[in-house]
């Protein structure tokens, strides 16, 4: 037995760190939080303080017996859970449960896991800070309380389901999402004509080289636009001054827990969750530094091993010693930013890990590397006939610096396609240059663009909503609730105008253009739409950003040591108690629906509305004597926008497409998405297949692949009873409707000799006994 145990969070992390320390410990994972509030009444006793009653979750009791007997059985035990708030949360529960004294236990942090980091923290051990524990013990109880207080509301105003819920960070995410789309819905736009003159003029070679120059401003209207291109008809275009300034542009700061989100979503095209994971996985194996950060600070000895780097393979010219500043105050995840450990490994050989531990390498290096430099030159060209003037812009890159490697990613709502500037022909005050052509393009306004996930961390984080160890679980959780959905959207053709002047003849074009395609994009779906009002309507200072921001700022300052945090608790609770408590007596119940018109044949009211399974169309009344008929909204449309015309086409289904092999065809939209019918037997349509245009000659091959498949599938069936012995991935099952059950081991190999009485006996054996569920994976930073 070694002398020594030391407790941290995960297997790979101990793995790592049980390699640097030695035979004199021995290093074991408590896999996550070891206990939690417990479920029953909150889980928080209100009256005494708030004081919260943890339990042992079921799946954790295992480890905990291993951990406590080890803990026994050795003579020092180390806590080295991470250094966050959530960290030490970790080790005061290890404290608690393996029965060891806060007082004397040792707590050792690092924030990476290289060999003179983890020795520095094992000479320099510390005792647990509850204030840090405190703080996130508020986090937990507060949101416990939204959680089990809000959604009860939810449950008896909103009649859709009784599985939705709310939480403090994820609703005002919501609502974020939920502004921008009524935004999108209800932005009108304008159209505007830009002028572009491309004009030739000869380099020092003698060779003609083309460039642009912009209009004097955009035109309201084509009638302005085609008046000015008449004034230009024969014009003279003289250069009337040339002003050339020096530029520079300069490396962002290196990576906080956010920043990489976001760039990792802009060049790898990585969600939230996939680039926490992979960071998580580069830290625990010991690659880089600790992965929860808003710190962009960097370590005197990091900035001495990024210059070697830099100067070795660079040379001198292309460093340059920068410190950055924290724009959050508070930044107290961490005391630097997500760096490489070594700097001298540019990669690494995991493939799952590489790109994204490129992309940390990459910016790490390029925050302490030299500006850009570049020469700005802007040319106004009169034009003789009516002195208005043109601007050419050109840009040249004298000195790459930190571009050698590394330029930062934009956002939709940061880029401008107009922005782009090349390279001017050398031009002098008084020359005249040669007008090719001249166009008056018609351009659009545009909405602001709808958040992706990088966008939306970005966005919350200017707002102060939520740390770095609530980003990937907020989106993550909206997602799952069927709140926002992640999806693509298709443009749609718009036809635009050009007008252009060349050879003194104006002509007049029209062109179309692709406008308002978007790519993994976050859309709220009906559901959100209509919890947020309701929230918003009753519970306004919930989902208040500024006072969402401030709760936030509370937990800064009860880490600090500057707040009591069941004070701050109670100072929230009574206020939101009472919202809730006249809610449930004042609030009526929640419909979720809009009237879109009558019937055109019955004279009955079409209602879009929520149903039990989704957005819906219903015409007639639920208490009329003849029953309503429903139909399902397609993903693409929602019960805010939609129209009457097609919330009437949608009422085309069932379709009927003829016969195939002596039976009608029909197709609809089911519960579990759109399908064809068949000879009373049911199948799934392709993505690609659009129930309200495909035809029988695409259904008919489908169905014959689809009976040909399950035909391979099927052992054995029953048909009376409705059960089939099917061949699966793992073996042999049994299926009764929609419910699959687990054939017991002895008979798998002679599945095919079961009778339907043994089949009856093993269904009815699962129901009185289910599977114990597994655990989920571990998700060691929660809300």
């Amino acid at each position: 037995m070694a002398k020594n145990l030391v407790i941290v969070e995960s297997p790979a992390k101990a793995k790592t760190i049980e390699k640097i320390l030695g035979s004199d410990f021995e290093v074991k994972s408590c896999f996550g939080h070891i206990r939690d509030l417990e479920k029953d009444d909150m889980g928080i006793d209100i009256n005494n303080n708030f004081k919260p009653k943890y339990a042992v979750p079921e799946d954790k009791e295992k480890i905990v017996k291993e951990l406590k007997k080890l803990a026994k059985d050795t003579d020092e035990v180390w806590l080295a859970t991470d250094e966050d708030r959530e960290g030490e949360a970790i080790s005061w529960h290890l404290c608690e449960v393996l029965g060891l004294d806060p007082q004397t236990t040792k707590r050792i942090v690092f924030h990476e896991i290289t060999k003179p980091a983890i020795e520095r923290a094992v000479q320099q051990p510390r005792l647990l800070d509850m204030n840090l524990v405190n703080a996130q013990q508020a986090r937990r109880i507060l949101d416990r309380i939204v959680g089990f207080e809000l959604s009860p509301v939810l449950w008896r105003k909103m009649s859709m389901r009784n599985s939705l819920s709310a939480g403090r960070v994820q609703s005002v995410a919501v609502r974020l999402i939920v502004e921008r789309e009524r935004e999108i819905n209800t932005f009108n736009s304008v159209s505007s004509f830009r002028v572009e003159a491309f004009f030739t003029a000869k380099d020092n070679q003698g060779r003609s080289l083309s460039f642009k120059a912009e209009g004097p401003s955009r035109f309201k209207t084509a009638e302005d636009a085609e008046k000015f291109l008449q004034q230009c008809i024969g014009a003279t275009y003289t250069v009337k001054d040339i002003q050339v300034k020096p530029a520079k542009k300069s490396p962002a700061a290196p990576f906080t827990t956010s920043t990489l989100q976001q760039e990792a979503s802009r060049k790898l095209g990585y969600s939230v969750s996939k680039t926490m994971l992979l960071a998580q996985k580069l830290y625990e194996s010991g690659k880089i530094t600790y992965m929860r950060t808003d710190s962009v600070n960097l370590s005197d000895t990091a900035l001495t091993d990024i210059k070697q780097a830099i100067e070795k393979s660079y040379g001198q010219r292309y460093h340059q010693h920068r410190k950055f500043k924290n724009k959050n105050e508070s930044a107290q995840e961490a005391h630097e930013a997500i760096r490489p450990t070594y700097m001298d490994n540019a990669t690494i050989d995991d493939s799952d890990t590489r790109r994204l531990y490129e992309l940390i390498w990459k910016r790490t290096i390029a925050s302490q590397m030299a500006d850009a430099e570049l020469e700005k030159t802007i040319a106004k060209i009169d034009i003789s006939t009516n002195h208005e003037e043109l601007t050419a812009s050109g840009e040249v890159l004298k000195f790459d610096g930190f571009l050698k490697i590394y330029m930062e990613g934009r956002d939709d709502e940061d880029s401008d396609e107009e922005d782009q500037e090349g390279v001017l022909p050398p031009l002098a005050v008084k020359q005249v240059v040669d007008l090719k052509e001249m166009k008056a393009t018609e351009r659009f306004t545009r909405p602001a663009p709808r958040y992706t996930e990088a966008s939306l961390v970005k966005k919350l984080e200017e707002l102060g909503i939520g740390r770095p160890s609530t980003y990937a679980p907020t989106i993550t959780t909206i997602q799952k609730r069927s709140y926002v959905e992640k999806r693509d959207k298709e443009g749609i053709k718009r036809e635009f105008r050009i007008m252009t002047l060349k050879a003194d003849n104006i002509t007049k074009t029209a062109d179309t253009e692709n406008t308002g395609a978007e790519k993994s994009k976050l859309f709220p779906t009906d559901l959100g739409m209509i919890v947020t009002d309701f929230l918003n309507q009753y519970f306004d200072s919930v989902m208040d950003y500024g006072f969402t921001a401030k709760i936030e700022e509370e937990f800064d300052e009860i880490a600090n040591g500057k707040k009591v945090w069941n004070k701050m608790l109670n100072e929230f609770y009574e206020p939101f108690h009472q919202d809730v408590a006249n809610t449930l007596e004042k609030a009526e119940r929640v419909k979720g629906e809009r009237l879109l018109g009558e019937d055109p044949e019955s004279g009955k009211p079409v209602v879009a509305r929520m149903g039990r399974y989704g957005p819906m169309i219903q015409i007639g009344k639920a208490e009329d004597e003849e029953k309503p008929r429903f139909a399902k909204l397609k993903a693409t449309q929602s019960i805010e926008t939609i129209s009457m015309a097609d919330a009437m086409e949608l009422f085309r289904l069932p379709r009927n497409l003829g016969m195939f092999e002596g039976q009608e065809v029909t197709v609809n939209i089911g519960r579990f998405g759109p399908y064809a019918q068949h000879d009373k037997k049911f199948y799934s349509l392709k993505k690609e297949m659009d129930p309200y245009t495909v035809e029988l000659e695409e259904i008919g091959p489908l169905i014959v692949e689809k009976r040909t498949a399950k035909d391979e599938r099927t052992i054995k069936v029953f048909e009376k009873e409705k059960i089939q012995i099917l061949k699966g991935p793992y073996g042999p099952y049994i299926k009764q409707g929609l419910k699959n059950y687990k054939i017991p081991k002895e008979r798998i190999d002679h599945a095919a000799d079961i009778t339907v009485e043994e089949a009856k006996a093993i269904i009815e054996d699962v129901k009185a006994n289910p599977p114990k569920k597994k655990a989920p994976p571990r998700k060691k930073k929660t809300e």
